[in-house]
């Protein structure tokens, strides 16, 4: 048996039965509009559906790779030649394809299912559509056979492994029970080389101090960004300024007591005349000195001498005179 088709098989035997609506939809041909047309064209949830079973089946198994995923039954068959897994020798798990007319021609196929068992010439199989409306078992003859595909042969690229993984079974070990002995060799290669407890603490020991020395950097760069003033200028209170508080009075003083103080202030007794006249003159000379060496204010300087030293007492006792 194709060890691919035997997963397609298990799958299909859970669905035997299903019927399509009235209208033609199947939970099938929904699927493969949502999942695989890229323009999800409505056209699909009520076409005929033997082949987007298949695509569905496949997808649940995830064997995608191996049996394709199609709708039309010719591109399916074509898809399996070109893949140099297409034949003529009837196999159980092999993927068989009809032309109604006997032609034998790949361009010609119109139908397709999962062969279940073979019986000399007589093939029982799995069908999706069959009679044109349910998922079930038929028996059919090989004169409307035009090939089989074989979703072993299929070449399908090896996917990365993990270098500690368990090598990706063979095709003819698929589905296939474990052994103990297998089982140990698996969970040997799985698991993961030990380091020496020494290189561990090590390890740690330098992870710990290279985390502190980034995070010890990281702190000095934010301190250093971060503003050593506040951001808004506050005025200081200067010594002109009023204090919060009002000074007290002394406790035999009142506000009414300072503004009779202020009112019955008296002004300065005026000076003497005398005394007036003296201090002008003082000024007068004291700003003219430079000038003395001018013939004319000598003169004059010689006149005020001489009336100075004449009339003493008549300037000084003659008021309103200067």
């Amino acid at each position: 048996m194709d060890p691919i088709g035997k997963k397609l098989l298990d799958i299909a035997q859970k669905e035997l039965g299903y019927t399509e609506k009235g209208d033609g939809y199947t939970k099938f041909g929904e699927w493969y509009r949502k999942n695989v047309d890229g323009d999800h064209d409505e056209y699909f949830s009520t076409a005929p559906w033997c082949d987007m079973f298949l695509a569905w089946a496949a997808d649940k198994a995830d064997v995608t790779d191996q049996a394709g995923q199609f709708a039309s039954t010719i591109e399916h068959a074509k898809w399996f030649k070109k893949n140099d897994a297409w034949g003529h020798d009837p196999e159980p798990g092999a993927i068989v394809f009809y032309d109604w007319n006997g032609s034998g021609d790949i361009d010609q196929v119109d139908h397709v299912g999962i062969v279940e068992k073979v019986d000399g010439h007589t093939l029982h199989t799995i069908e999706g559509n069959a009679d044109g409306y349910k998922l079930m078992r038929k028996t059919r003859d090989m004169d409307d056979v035009v090939g089989f595909g074989y979703p072993s042969k299929i070449k399908v690229e090896a996917k990365y492994a993990p270098k500690h993984a368990a090598p990706a079974p063979t095709v003819d070990r698929i589905g296939s029970p474990v052994t103990s002995t297998q089982a140990q060799e698996q969970e040997h290669s799985a698991a993961p080389e030990h380091l020496p407890t020494q290189e561990v603490v090590l390890g740690g020991i330098l992870a710990f101090v290279l985390c502190g020395t980034v995070a010890l950097a990281a702190g000095r760069a934010a301190a250093a960004k971060a503003p050593t003033t506040p951001p808004i200028r506050v005025r200081k209170r200067g010594k002109h300024h009023r204090p919060s508080t009002p000074v007290a009075l002394p406790a035999d003083v009142t506000p009414a007591d300072l503004d009779a103080a202020d009112a019955s202030t008296t002004l300065m007794p005026a000076i003497s005349l005398a005394a007036a006249h003296e201090a002008e003159d003082r000024e007068f000379w004291g700003r003219i000195a430079h000038l003395e060496e001018d013939k004319e204010l000598d003169f004059w300087n010689t006149l005020h001498a001489e009336l100075t030293d004449s009339e003493p007492a008549r300037y000084a006792t003659t008021p309103g005179f200067r």
